[in-house]
């Protein structure tokens, strides 16, 4: 029997599984199954190099970072991956570029705050146990959902909670109950920086603590924020890099779904 065609190429550890299992059981011809397999570990395109294999090896799947490339290698990437079947997020999207490539899929959508574009068709069961977003401010939140959307899209599930910074602590405290039921907070803020050292004295789950570029002169673009945080005599505190939801979001994803 021929492999079916309507399987598309496999990129999943499940589509993986079936090709083997069809050649155990005869249904697959060896050579079909080469002919399936074929571009693992990665499908060239010259300008890019997909790495296919990545959700096998890590269980999340490529991620594409839109910012820098041209409508046409994004079209030729996206392409690529939505012909195999497998869940879609690009990062640092325009709008233009969505306007380019949104034809590929009528499950492709893009989200103009977090700058993501997301397809998720696969069925996935959120997690039980949550991940908690928190911003400092409302300038904070397109870093915030990046995060968020990288998590929900990992099949997580995530508690925003937006604009509990330090210059009202009663903010805070008023959500607090709610963040200390998540399995993992990820901590968004500008400016000075304080509010993940706040919370990491507060909780017992894992934090992870993302500085953004919000802020007057002397903010650096966000390095004071992030030395603040390296600085965090508060313990248990992980810190990404600047403006890095994505980073965030996935490493959160981790640690929810060990």
């Amino acid at each position: 029997m021929r492999w079916p065609g309507s399987w598309g190429k496999p990129v999943t550890r499940e589509a993986i599984a079936r090709i083997l299992e069809g050649v155990k059981s005869g249904a697959v011809a060896l050579e079909d199954a080469l002919d399936s397999l074929r571009d693992l570990p990665f499908a060239d395109l010259a300008y890019a190099k997909l790495d296919l294999h990545r959700e096998l090896r890590t269980g999340q799947p490529e991620v594409v970072y839109c910012a820098g490339k041209s409508e046409a290698q994004l079209r030729g990437i996206l392409q690529r991956l939505l012909a195999d079947g497998s869940d879609v997020l690009a990062t640092r999207a325009t709008p233009e570029q969505y306007a380019a490539v949104r034809d590929l899929s009528p499950s492709l959508r893009f989200d103009p705050v977090s700058r993501t574009m997301v397809r998720c068709d696969r069925p996935r069961e959120p997690t039980l146990t949550t991940i908690a977003v928190v911003t400092a401010g409302t300038s904070d939140i397109p870093v915030a959902e990046e995060a968020a959307v990288t998590a929900e899209t990992l099949g997580n599930r995530v508690q925003r909670v937006f604009d509990v910074g330090v210059a009202g602590l009663h903010r805070l405290l008023d959500r607090l109950p709610l963040i200390k039921t998540a399995r993992v907070a990820v901590v968004v803020a500008g400016m000075e920086g304080a509010l993940p050292s706040v919370i990491g004295g507060l909780v017992s789950a894992p934090l992870i603590a993302v500085p953004t570029s919000v802020g007057y002169g002397a903010s650096f673009s966000g390095l004071a924020a992030l030395l603040a945080m390296l600085n965090s005599c508060a313990p248990g505190i992980a810190v990404m890099n600047i403006d890095n939801g994505f980073g965030a979001g996935l490493l959160a994803s981790r640690i929810n779904q060990m």
